[in-house]
């Protein structure tokens, strides 16, 4: 849409996975040659993939973060990412790009007691995460090395059988689903990675460029709203300024204040979500959360 929408567009089309940057190419080589530049790698890997086509910081007029894993990934049996189809416990979306790197098995088979429950609660909000670890852990000595997607999704589901969820269309939700989320999440270290791409793209982007970020949950989204309103993303809660310096008793030098009021984006127009349609069209959609802000004036 964006090169249909404006023929003088370049795009720079980066994806992690090798099968979509190989459908990109295609593309690419069929309808848009020039105009669509596929590039293979993870966003922490971006800058000197821009670099070797002759493009320096501060260059970009815009650019669009889609996190989290594609519909094709999660279609994919073979790719282990969903828990509709049987398949490999893998979940890694570079595929076999670094083949030492663990898959999700490596994870639900090493991990001791509290490292499984601190993944299931950091990145999956998993409210019973000690009875899904113990039901993990238990497993692995009762019965075998857990390899598919099928053998965890059961193992969660008998640990939490009385428990019945509801996605956001108000479906009955499988209750390994957040389990998965956070092993995935672990695997491709998503959350670092995003973490970097907002900090390149302060960098990349020219004043006045426009950042739009979908994200699909609130790990994701706590992440781009901190960016957007210059809080420190290492900070243990999120404040404002006003909350940071409400206490008038406390002396602020003119130096901090200023590094406080430095801003390097401006959201633009509220958070947006999809519409009734939209989802009745692609129930994907459902969680999608799109925030927009301007880059500011090179500050640094």
């Amino acid at each position: 849409h964006i090169l249909a929408a404006a023929q003088h567009v370049r795009v720079f089309a980066l994806d992690r996975d090798p099968s979509a940057h190989q459908r990109a190419q295609d593309m690419s080589r069929q309808h848009l040659p020039g105009r669509l530049v596929p590039l293979l790698g993870r966003f922490s890997e971006l800058e000197p993939l821009l670099k070797q086509h002759g493009l320096s910081p501060g260059s970009l007029d815009g650019a669009l973060l889609d996190c989290g894993c594609s519909s094709m990934q999660m279609d994919d049996p073979h790719r282990g990412f969903g828990l509709a189809h049987a398949g490999p416990l893998d979940m890694r979306m570079d595929a076999h790009r670094f083949p030492d790197e663990p898959t999700a098995a490596d994870v639900v088979n090493s991990l001791d007691f509290d490292s499984l429950v601190r993944v299931l609660k950091v990145y999956g909000e998993e409210k019973r995460a000690k009875k899904v670890a113990q039901a993990i852990v238990d497993s692995r000595f009762m019965m075998k090395t857990l390899r598919t997607t099928a053998e965890l999704a059961r193992v969660v589901e008998v640990a939490l059988d009385d428990t019945v969820g509801h996605d956001l269309l108000g479906r009955p939700s499988h209750p390994a689903t957040r389990t998965f989320m956070a092993l995935r999440i672990l695997v491709n270290d998503e959350l670092n990675e995003l973490h970097w791409a907002l900090g390149l793209m302060r960098r990349w982007l020219r004043p006045g460029g426009r950042l739009a970020v979908i994200s699909f949950h609130s790990l994701e989204d706590r992440i781009v709203k901190r960016h957007f309103q210059g809080v420190d993303a290492d900070e243990p809660v999120a404040r404002s300024i006003a909350q940071r310096h409400r206490n008038a008793a406390v002396w602020h030098s003119e130096h901090e204040m200023v590094v406080e009021r430095k801003r390097h984006w401006r959201p633009l127009g509220p958070l947006q979500l999809p519409s009734a349609a939209e989802v009745e069209r692609n129930p994907r959609s459902r969680s999608a959360k799109l925030r927009v802000a301007e880059r500011l004036l090179a500050d640094d």
